[in-house]
């Protein structure tokens, strides 16, 4: 089966001026999700969708392929990430070839385990009635939402606080740490099939989504607490830090 991974990254950030290129630990942010695709056994071939020349230069030194520009409508602030994933997959077939498998990946959530990666495509290589794998981050807090302008529990059972240690987690989507979805599930315009496995994030007790300033700074700072405390969590970074 055939495995593309899919790293959407457009310039004119708002948050942070030129994010996507920004270094992280001496490296533009999108060479790390484009290095940690490099350790994959499954994927083929790493498509880096982007509308900036400067994003692509960076993308391929580190082992992209970037083999056009996205087009500019798919590069606005409205642009979501579902019709970018489409598009792009669109592009790519159309000069390469059918795909069976997409890996979504983004550059901004940067404390990815590359095992990941091969974790969440074993899922749709070993059980096919599932139609998407994605890392999750396990939460034990209760959820509350707005429903006819009141406020009510996700689930009922909430209202029973139990100890941490006889809870079950709730999870929460970390599709950008990494996803994959079956091409079939992508070309319909979702990014998440409805039969689904989690992969739970047991590796990093911390992790930032990069969008301004104070988040690099807060990821430079994670970097350095788990180099200290615990390198064997952070080894895929230092092994390719410069």
């Amino acid at each position: 089966m055939k495995c593309l991974a899919i790293i959407p990254a457009r310039a004119g950030s708002k948050g942070l001026k030129n994010k996507n290129i920004r270094l992280f630990l001496g490296r533009p942010l999108i060479q790390w999700p484009v290095l940690a695709c490099l350790e994959s056994k499954y994927v083929d071939s790493i498509f880096v969708t982007t509308d900036s020349n400067e994003i692509a230069k960076a993308a391929k030194n580190a082992g992209a392929n970037v083999p056009f520009l996205r087009d500019k409508d798919y590069a606005l602030d409205t642009s979501t990430t579902e019709e970018t994933l489409k598009f792009a997959l669109k592009q790519y077939e159309d000069k390469f070839g059918k795909v069976d498998i997409v890996v979504f990946l983004t550059c901004t959530e940067v404390f990815r385990d590359p095992d990941w990666i091969d974790q969440c495509i074993s899922e749709l290589l070993n059980n096919h009635s599932i139609d998407s794998a994605f890392i999750g981050e396990p939460t034990f807090k209760n959820f509350w939402r707005i429903e006819n302008k009141n406020f009510e529990r996700f689930d009922p059972k909430m209202k029973v606080h139990g100890n941490r240690q006889e809870k079950k987690p709730n999870y929460r989507e970390d599709t950008g740490l990494c996803c994959a979805t079956r091409a079939t599930i992508i070309r319909s315009g979702f990014r998440i099939g409805d039969e689904v496995s989690i992969i739970s994030n047991n590796k990093f007790e911390y992790n930032i989504d990069i969008h301004n300033k104070i988040d690099m700074e807060i990821a430079e700072y994670l970097y350095e607490l788990y180099e200290t405390n615990y390198p064997e969590k952070v080894s895929f970074f230092t092994k390719y830090s410069k």
